[in-house]
């Protein structure tokens, strides 16, 4: 059974117990999380196993975002808690009309907007940067074994270097995975998407994932990225600690290439392997012009 129909049954599971119809639903990306679209303009999220907590925390960010009039992705309002399919969370959100993925400049009030609002009462936690990145690095199957190695020292390092960032902005509630794919434009009304990694942390983690997408990868151009700062107000790379974030960013990123690379080397492998060999000094400076793994 492929992945698609092992979740296409997960999906009318989860749509029998909520009372819904799962009949001519559509895919929309079947990835670690499966998005489905339901004729009724309603889409259903599949979590991994094991999320059942952070699914929930999704849900009750949504709702306070609402409640604070942040445009963004809304749950469905009877379905409070996510329900759990075969050890999956699943919840039901409210389809967007017809939409674009936001640019650079989209992103940054939206940002904005959230890091100034009060922390609500909402078991949030604080940001870790680098969760499962041990693991992928143990479970990728491409790396030999001095690879590895170098990829846990890289590990240690900007764990040690995290916990002694220099002072910045003050901590706020942040998205956690703030790059422009989890914003979506519609004439009238831009949204913000994808609760998942949203937790208490440093404003910069938000703004790094832009700044890493101009600087490291070179798929935001020096205008768009211009343009991210004035609407924020501020760019990040002139704070002391920029460089650290930027970098576990990278080793995330790469992380999660080699982690593809592991599920499907034919295609994959090459993309992770020279994402490896920019970090390690191999590839000439930045920006290195990465391709999309996904």
């Amino acid at each position: 059974m492929s992945r698609t129909e092992e979740s296409h049954a997960l999906l009318v599971k989860a749509c029998a117990s909520a009372g819904l119809s799962a009949a001519g639903a559509e895919p929309i990306r079947i990835g670690e999380n499966a998005l489905w679209r339901l004729p009724s303009r309603i889409v259903a999220r599949i979590a991994r196993p094991g999320q059942a907590v952070a699914a929930a925390r999704e849900l009750a960010v949504a709702r306070w975002l609402h409640d604070c009039e942040v445009p963004a992705v809304r749950p469905l309002d009877h379905l409070r808690e996510p329900l759990e399919v075969d050890g999956h969370p699943v919840t039901f959100w409210h389809e967007l009309p017809p939409h674009r993925s936001g640019g650079a400049a989209d992103i940054a009030p939206l940002l904005r907007r959230l890091h100034e609002l009060p922390v609500p009462a909402i078991p949030l936690g604080h940001l870790d940067p680098f969760v499962r990145l041990a693991a992928r690095i143990d479970g990728a199957a491409t790396l030999d074994d001095e690879q590895r190695q170098w990829l846990r020292n890289r590990l240690a390092a900007l764990e040690a270097a995290w916990s002694g960032l220099p002072a910045g902005m003050p901590a706020s509630v942040i998205h956690g995975d703030a790059w422009r794919g989890n914003v979506a434009v519609t004439p009238t009304t831009t949204y913000l998407l994808d609760f998942e990694r949203t937790s208490l942390g440093p404003p910069e983690w938000d703004l790094t994932a832009t700044a890493v997408g101009h600087g490291s990868f070179g798929s935001v151009s020096e205008s768009e990225y211009a343009a991210f700062c004035k609407a924020y107000g501020t760019d990040v790379t002139s704070w002391g600690g920029y460089a650290v974030l930027r970098d576990i960013r990278e080793l995330r990123v790469t992380c999660f290439a080699l982690q593809h690379a592991a599920a499907d080397p034919d295609h994959h492998r090459s993309e992770a392997h020279h994402r490896l060999a920019c970090l390690r000094g191999e590839r000439g400076p930045r920006p290195w012009g990465w391709t999309v793994v996904g």
